[in-house]
């Protein structure tokens, strides 16, 4: 018996963090990919735990049947968390309030279960061992959510299934808890009612997680959601009405059909007439295709290699119809050749040259993304751009957030390189940025686009180079490993936007 009890322990640990790391997840995709959910979300869950810790010391009598009901109630409770949470979103106007208060009630609960097991065991192992064992469990739990969360759980069961296959879990150990002690326990039949009706509860609330999934993101992007999928990166959603497919990444939008030509378009020729007949390119992000697809327009393009962090992005749009007929199959030419790579870490290794260079990142919205706009990055980039060559770097808005953008043209400036900002009307985001990028300052071509363009011509591309007062530079921090200022100006801005 005493080894149930501390394998009890090792769900108890495991169950715990996941929850934790739902939570948090879940967090980041609703309410913006930022280290302050993750540290907020921890922070009140370690709280909680200490407060459940504390609360134990007025359980005094039938520790066992304490111990099973709360970890049956963790277990609907933690389950059914994130179901909730997605299903609430969209409904309820002070949803931290409501996040962190799920999260203090699961951690209460959690932090409840090991002072109580400990109490437990005292009697059935030497106080030297029993501290020793309880935490080499607990310990254990914890580090193999740790590893399973991210390569396993997330990408393969989505975060509804996760949490509810973990309540089932604690569920499960209560149930098999009241069958192993059903001589001890007075309240046998109540608990093992409630641990049938819980674990049933869970399961059905497992088969259906898709539909539940569905019907939330329909309500929360107010359109049919015809493909989603969580990776070990993001949760990407699509969706679709009458007018128009659009792409949510972690709950932001990155493009809509309706008017992703004028983005990709702005992004693409104008540097692209820069450089003379580039064979070359390489493009960093984009792992839609829709910048690729606009190369492509250019006959004398012999090569594109495009450098994506997630394999299930490039996947979804080399075999999806409806996008790769956006992306006029451009993942699918014989003149590509896709990476799935860390962007940074793929330059640091890159010993080849490219005549023209595309930099389709996400916003900065949290660090790991941030390294990607700092000078350590863009010292990397003008090593790889070729003599004569250049590139063009996605750079947020400079309407919403100008501190970001001029951030963003400083620090290119600090790595030695000449850098020319535009910017275009994109109706689906407003006025966004771009950063064109040589070694060193030469005349702007406005000739030389492929035919077919709905946007960019001879005439618009000046337009582009000319800022009005409203958008006027401003001063900035260079964005540097080590201070990540881009980032803080980031979420500063688009706080007051949101």
């Amino acid at each position: 018996m005493q080894l149930l009890l501390l394998i009890a322990v090792f769900v108890v640990a495991t169950c715990g963090l996941v929850y934790e790391l739902v939570a948090g997840t879940l967090a980041s995709y609703l309410l913006g990919d930022s280290v302050t959910q993750f540290s907020t979300i921890i922070g009140v869950y370690l709280f909680a735990m200490g407060i459940g810790s504390w609360l134990s010391r007025y359980f005094e009598r039938n520790l066992l049947s304490w111990f099973i009901q709360i970890e049956i109630l963790v277990g609907v409770v933690g389950g059914f968390s994130s179901a909730l949470l997605f299903y609430l979103f969209p409904h309820v106007e002070s949803f931290r309030l409501l996040l962190y208060l799920l999260v203090g009630i699961t951690g209460t609960l959690v932090g409840l279960e090991i002072p109580l097991l400990l109490r437990i065991l005292k009697d059935r192992v030497a106080f030297r061992d029993l501290v020793s064992k309880v935490f080499t469990f607990d310990y254990i739990g914890a580090l193999l959510a740790s590893v399973i969360f991210p390569l396993l759980l997330v990408p393969y069961l989505g975060l509804i299934r996760t949490s509810m296959l973990f309540g089932i879990m604690n569920a499960g150990v209560g149930l098999y808890l009241v069958y192993a002690f059903r001589e001890e326990l007075s309240t046998r039949k109540y608990l093992a009612i409630a641990g049938v009706a819980s674990l049933i509860a869970l399961l059905v609330g497992m088969v259906y997680a898709d539909r539940i999934m569905e019907q939330t993101e329909e309500t929360t992007y107010h359109a049919h959601v015809v493909y989603s999928g969580s990776t070990p990166y993001q949760r990407m959603v699509l969706t679709k009405n009458e007018n128009e497919l659009r792409l949510f990444l972690n709950g932001n939008l990155q493009f809509s059909s309706a008017d992703e030509y004028r983005y990709h378009e702005a992004l693409v020729h104008p540097g692209m007439v820069q450089v003379n007949k580039a064979q070359r390119v390489l493009v960093l992000g984009g792992g839609d295709g829709l910048a690729v697809r606009e190369i492509l327009k250019y006959p004398f393009v012999k090569q594109v290699v495009l450098v994506d962090l997630d394999p299930q992005m490039t996947t979804l749009f080399s075999q999806h119809e409806l996008l790769t007929t956006l992306n006029s199959r451009a993942l699918l030419s014989p003149k590509v050749r896709v990476q799935n790579a860390d962007a940074f870490r793929w330059l640091t290794a890159n010993t080849q040259l490219f005549d023209f260079i595309v930099v389709d990142f996400p916003d900065p919205s949290n660090y790991s993304i941030g390294k990607l706009y700092t000078k350590s990055f863009y010292d990397m980039l003008g090593k790889t751009l070729a003599p004569g060559g250049a590139a063009v770097i996605q750079s947020t808005s400079p309407f919403y957030a100008p501190q970001s953008f001029w951030c963003i043209h400083r620090t290119i400036q600090s790595a030695g390189l000449s850098v020319r900002p535009y910017h275009a009307l994109v109706p689906s985001f407003g006025e966004w940025g771009f950063m064109l990028v040589q070694h060193s300052e030469k005349e702007l071509y406005t000739a030389g686009f492929p035919a077919g363009l709905r946007f960019i011509d001879e005439s618009v591309l000046p337009q582009l180079f000319h800022f009005p007062k409203d958008m006027a530079q401003r001063e900035a921090e260079v964005n540097r490993l080590n201070n990540q200022a881009l980032v803080h100006y980031f979420e500063k801005e688009w706080s007051r936007v949101n």
